[in-house]
């Protein structure tokens, strides 16, 4: 019934998840990537990625893969990929508006026999309440007898040059068993690490959302702990290295947790807990402790600049690092922002410095201009956010000669030595 051999596909969206996935797809498959922004297409037709996730000559080189941004072009097409991005809203509830555009999109190009897999992350049972429905309506094809269904879940990690997406194992899962059989048959065909077939969307959905949440919950652990041996002036890093000399111990940092996944889909699972009359405790009890880091980080260097009589209200500000995690540009729900906000809370004037981002997204997405040159003996407080290359490369001396003389330096990210700092997490 469904043949690898005949397969068209479509990938909606190319962002951190789409594209290296169309790429993939498009060294064995026809296959068209699909993207609402035509700034992003005509990017890609020029062989250049500005999320830094494929490098330009392996773009370059891939001989069945073409752009648009014209949804029409995809009616040659016989599988579709979603992979919209699933964010939050200013609540913190799930915004499904992407995931529900995609679906309407795909109901004006589904024909008989279509299959459609979704990547983006969702509650338990999204797929299938949500998304289905509305390619019913809009196609008037009906679910599992004209068109089909897959759910195989993304496990991009942004700027990881080591796990990529070939080599970093797949969940699928499928509508119908033979659907299920399909969809897994066709990423294993590029996915060198192998699959592992769910018994239905709804266990693979569950799957992909616990993922994140797990490692939240484990950094809200270290957060707190964090927390606590700062009190009792202990090295939480010290502790941390000696407690790790053990086997099963997990190698877990204290830090900001932002992105697009791990302080995101918890929220997802939540929302679904809450709607079947379960309040769930530790998930949103490691939300709230990871949300109030950057709070915790300010309030700590504030109280250091108040002993060296340090007026916060006049103070100068900066702050290094703003993408959510090192060494790659994306912006996505980075908790940096926090410490931004908390510093301007208290009067402070704040700038940010970070070479891998977009200057212009900054400005989109949070109102920020960074600024592109450093000034010795500048600032009253400097806070390492973020553990690009180039800070760990500028070294301690540099980096402390960003402070004035009795400037306070915080190291988030525990990149430097804890005598050259002032106070790490």
């Amino acid at each position: 019934m469904f043949d690898l051999g005949k397969v068209h596909i479509g990938v909606l969206g190319l962002g951190y998840v789409g594209l290296p996935l169309a790429v993939e797809f498009g060294k064995k498959y026809p296959t068209i990537g699909l993207d609402i922004n035509e700034a992003r297409v005509a990017e890609l037709k020029s062989g250049q990625d500005s999320s830094l996730e494929v490098e330009p000559e392996e773009l370059q080189q891939v001989p069945h893969l073409s752009y648009t941004s014209n949804l029409d072009e995809l009616k040659t097409c016989n599988v579709y990929v979603v992979t919209v991005p699933t964010p939050i809203n200013e609540h913190k509830q799930p915004d499904l508006s992407p995931l529900i555009g995609a679906s309407h999109a795909l109901g004006k190009v589904l024909k008989k026999g279509d299959i459609a897999i979704f990547e983006s992350t969702v509650y338990p049972g999204a797929t299938e309440e949500v998304c289905i429905p509305i390619m019913e309506a809009d196609s008037g094809l009906r679910f599992n007898e004209d068109f089909y269904v897959g759910y195989s879940p993304e496990r991009i990690n942004p700027g990881d040059k080591e796990h990529r997406l070939a080599t970093i194992k797949k969940v699928t899962s499928g509508s119908t068993p033979e659907v299920a059989e399909f969809v897994d048959a066709l990423y294993r065909s590029i996915i060198t690490a192998g699959t592992h077939k769910a018994s239905s969307i709804k266990v693979a959905e569950a799957a992909k959302v616990i993922e994140n949440t797990q490692r939240d919950v484990n950094i809200a652990l270290i957060n707190e702990l964090a927390l606590i041996f700062n009190r009792l002036d202990i090295d939480t890093l010290e502790v941390l290295e000696a407690a790790g000399s053990k086997w099963n111990f997990l190698p877990f940092r204290p830090g900001l947790v932002g992105g697009h996944c791990i302080g995101v889909d918890p929220y997802y699972l939540t929302h679904k807990a809450q709607s079947i009359g379960y309040q769930p405790e530790i998930i949103l009890a490691g939300r709230r402790l990871n949300d109030g880091m950057g709070a915790y980080v300010v309030h700590s260097v504030v109280k250091m600049m108040m002993k060296r009589g340090i007026a916060s209200s006049n103070s100068k500000a900066l702050v290094l690092g703003l993408t959510f995690k090192e060494n790659c540009p994306d912006l996505r729900n980075t908790r940096v922002v926090d410490i931004v906000s908390e510093f301007e809370d208290y009067g402070a004037q704040v700038d940010v410095y970070d070479p891998w981002v977009s200057a212009e997204e900054a400005e989109q997405e949070y109102g920020l201009q960074p600024i592109t040159d450093l000034k010795a003996g500048e600032y009253d407080a400097v806070i390492l956010a973020v553990a690009h290359r180039e800070f760990q490369q500028m070294g301690a001396e540099k980096i402390r000669a960003l402070c004035k003389e009795n400037g306070v330096l915080f190291d988030v990210k525990n990149i430097l030595p804890a005598a050259a700092v002032d106070a790490r997490l």
